[in-house]
């Protein structure tokens, strides 16, 4: 069980920062796919809406309703988002699992903000809602980029 200062430890200064300054936080009038995420655990959603083009995401919107943890996630993501391809946003979302469940290393550029996140190892319960954001992401470049093909 978690005591007093682990629990300040992983509700950082940095992390109740970036709950407060999540890029893109709004729908696309016209996005090329949306995805709605949701943990079952927590409740924590997110609306994850891109544009695509060429296979690079040109633009993208985000609406979160998560807990500072999954607030921070969508910050980060947000702010590495545009301009990445759906390999770079699955080899940052397949680091941060790796971090979380793994104790694997911090993901790299553009993905290192997620260092921010290291504390919340531990906490298993709150996994699902840091990936939400990345995840929901990864799937709708996917959508789009199936769209865009076709």
């Amino acid at each position: 069980m978690a005591n007093d200062t682990d629990l300040i430890k992983l509700y950082s200064a940095r992390i109740l920062a970036l709950t407060t300054d999540i890029p893109h936080l709004q729908r696309l009038e016209a996005p090329h796919a949306s995805v709605k995420k949701r943990s079952p655990l927590c409740g924590s959603t997110v609306f994850v809406d891109v544009e695509v083009t060429n296979g690079v995401v040109t633009k993208f919107g985000q609406d979160v309703k998560a807990c500072a943890l999954g607030q921070a996630a969508a910050a980060v993501t947000g702010g590495a988002i545009i301009g990445l391809t759906l390999n770079e946003v699955e080899m940052g979302r397949d680091a941060l699992r790796d971090m979380l469940k793994n104790n694997g290393p911090v993901p790299t550029a553009p993905f290192g903000g997620f260092e921010v996140l290291e504390p919340a190892r531990e906490y298993k319960n709150r996994h699902a809602s840091i990936l939400l954001a990345i995840e929901a992401t990864a799937e709708a470049i996917q959508q789009a980029a199936q769209t865009e093909t076709a």
